[in-house]
């Protein structure tokens, strides 16, 4: 059976200069994503998982190795050509929430859309993200009115308002209370039954981590274990 593959990424090395020193944050990772699959990225301080997430994300692009992402190419897009990718394709949910704080819950999930320059139902979509992680009654309210949970909930409906490929959530579960944690895992697992939408997690957390069916392990910037049993992911 031939899987239907979000994420290829061959070889990826990034290198960072610092003065006239390279850092290697990667050095030759290989993954494969399939299509609907929740799975978390782990690894200690410096193993490269956020650049790692970040080339994932078409945050950042590698120093070479080629990546596709949904079925397009992105490793060699300019800034702009990867900007409109990651609007598109990708879901960000992050620890520290990343909402405008003067604006309310209804604007902030509508920020891709204008990004996106949907002008047609783009209020509608946005409330019915909203209504997707159980916030109908608090789409006016300003992060500073919601709770810590509430605010990454808005974050959550920000994050699937395009119906994007793949949500990259990012420790986002850190800033909560373990109560609140579990309610949002809980959230982001039914969103991604619902909706089949790819879902990635970076943590450095095992018990978020043995939430999702693969764990990608990361060390010293190589794939360590992908999770496959033993299978090479290439």
């Amino acid at each position: 059976m031939t899987e239907d593959w979000v994420v290829v990424a061959n070889d990826l090395v990034k290198t960072y200069k610092m003065g006239e020193v390279e850092v290697n944050a990667l050095c030759g990772a290989s993954v494969k994503i399939a299509r609907g699959e929740v799975l978390s990225i782990m690894g200690p301080s410096g193993s490269g998982k956020s650049t790692m997430m970040n080339i994932i994300g078409c945050l950042d692009r590698p120093t070479s190795g080629e990546y596709s992402l949904d079925g397009e190419v992105v490793a060699n897009m300019t800034d702009d050509q990867l900007a409109s990718v990651r609007n598109r394709k990708v879901g960000f949910v992050f620890q520290s929430f990343n909402l405008l704080s003067r604006q309310s819950a209804l604007f902030n999930v509508e920020l891709p859309l204008r990004y996106a320059g949907q002008v047609e139902n783009r209020r509608a979509r946005a409330a019915e993200a909203l209504k997707a992680v159980g916030l109908e009654d608090r789409m006016t309210h300003r992060p500073t009115e919601l709770s810590g949970g509430q605010q990454q909930r808005v974050a959550i409906a920000r994050a699937i308002v395009n119906q994007p490929a793949m949500i990259m959530a990012d420790e986002p579960t850190g800033n909560l209370d373990s109560k609140v944690g579990r309610e949002i895992m809980s959230l982001l697992l039914n969103l991604n039954k619902d909706l089949g939408t790819t879902l990635i997690i970076v943590t450095h957390d095992p018990a978020i981590a043995s939430q999702t069916r693969r764990i990608i392990k990361l060390r010293d910037g190589v794939v360590e274990d992908d999770g496959l049993g033993g299978r090479s992911a290439v």
